[in-house]
This record gives structure tokens, sequence and C-alpha cells, in this order.
């Protein structure tokens, strides 16, 4: 009745180097789905498809640069054809106290969280109407939802992304394509392995499960929200913080 089984499919997962974009690249891969990742670099791509072992390959994607989503999306329908489902994760952070913080730092974090994901969604929902089905999930995050201080570019991007999701759900749903979102919350990735341990136990201290998240949590929640599980499911939000959105 349920199938978890995306053979046949193609994912395309932005920022797939490593964290939580490289365990969902590896879960969909698993699930026998055609991936492709994205990262800044060529030697992250490269570093992607060789993580992906014949099951997909990586390209390059720079937010920040111009005409960069049009030539990833060209480059990923000349080689797989077009994504069925989109996973837009790739995110920067430049935090600091507003009444310092730059122009160039807001708007670098605006365009890559936000405006980036808006455009791809927009690049990748032509091909899905014409299919009559599409899956999107985009990762938001916790912050966007209560805030953090220091972080009001990335809380305001994250936030956006949210009220985005909804209202794009609504213009697309009659054709087919869910649209959601998934919140993590503090998740242990290689950036938060630099933490000292008093400042790792003050965080999970808050958190009601009182433990860190895995990147597993969040590819789980993501796959679920691709599948033919979550076919009913649109405009939504998953959080996937251990209960730290209802501390």
């Amino acid at each position: 009745m349920f199938s978890l089984d995306f053979t046949g499919k193609v994912v395309l997962v932005t920022g797939a180097s490593r964290g939580i974009g490289k365990g969902i690249a590896e879960a969909f891969a698993s699930l026998g789905a055609t991936v492709c990742g994205t990262a800044t670099s060529q030697k992250g791509a490269d570093a992607i498809t060789e993580y992906l072992n014949g099951k997909g390959s990586g390209f390059v994607l720079n937010a920040l640069e111009d005409g960069s989503i049009d030539a990833l999306f060209a480059a990923v329908t000349e080689k797989y054809g077009t994504p069925d489902v989109l996973v837009n994760n790739a995110g920067i952070t430049r935090d600091g106290l507003f009444m310092r913080m730059k122009d160039e730092d807001w708007d670098a974090v605006i365009t890559c969280n936000l405006s980036s994901a808006a455009r791809l969604c927009r690049a990748c929902i032509s091909p899905m109407m014409k299919k009559r089905s599409g899956r999107i999930i985009n990762i938001s995050s916790i912050t966007g939802e209560i805030g953090n201080a220091g972080q009001c570019n990335y809380a305001a991007a994250k936030a956006g992304l949210i009220g985005f999701s909804r209202s794009l759900a609504k213009e697309v749903a009659p054709r087919g394509i869910t649209v959601n979102c998934v919140a993590p919350g503090f998740i242990e990735t290689d950036m938060t392995a630099v933490l000292k341990e008093d400042q790792l136990k003050a965080w999970i201290n808050g958190i009601p499960l009182r433990r860190a998240g895995q990147v597993t949590d969040i590819a789980g929640a993501v796959v679920f929200l691709a599948s033919d599980m979550a076919s009913y499911i649109t405009g939504a939000t998953i959080d996937v913080n251990g209960g730290l959105h209802c501390a």
C-alpha cells in the first residue's frame, strides 16, 4: 500500500556536499532515486558524485552568482531529465547584531536562503505541472519560527520560506504538486562539532527530548514528504527539533 521506492525518480538536493544535505541525498539514493546534489565548487560537486557511487551526480550551484540557477537546471535536465522531487536545503549564515549588520550580509543571506530557493522552485514547477506530479520540500529552521538574537537576516529568510511555501502550495495543488517545509532544530553536523562541551550541554538542556537531532532525523522527514504516504499533505511545516519549538 505504501512505498518508499523512488526508482525512476530524479531528486534534486541543494547543499548536498555535507551535513543535512548529504544525509538527504544519501537517503534518496538508498531508496533507488537518481540524485542530483549541488555544491558551491567543482571540488564539492565531484565529492558528491563520488559518494553517490553511480546513483547520481554532483553539480555546481552558487546562489549568489547570476545565472547559476538557470545553468544548474539546464545541466540536470540535459543529463537526467527534469526533477520529480526538489529539496531546497542550501543555505548560509552571516550572523551579527542587526544594528551592526552590513547590507551585504543581510542581502546575501536573504538571496541564498530564500530568493534562490524560490527561483529554483519556479524552474522546477513548469515541468512538474506538465506531469501533474511533483514534490517540493524546503528546509526552513526553528529560527524562522521562534527567532534568535544575532540572526535577524537568517530568521527573516527562513520565516519567509515558510510563508512562501504555504502560498505556493495553494497555487500548484490543483496540478498535483505538493510544497512543504521541514524545520530542523539543533542537529549534530560537522558545524556543531566545534562547540565546547559546556556549550553543547546548554543547547541540549533546552531541548525537551534532551538530545541533539541527527541528520537521519531530517532525512526521514524529507523522504516521508516526498513519498506517496504524504500525498495529501501540502503547505505544512514539520518541526524536527525534539520539541524545541514548543519549549
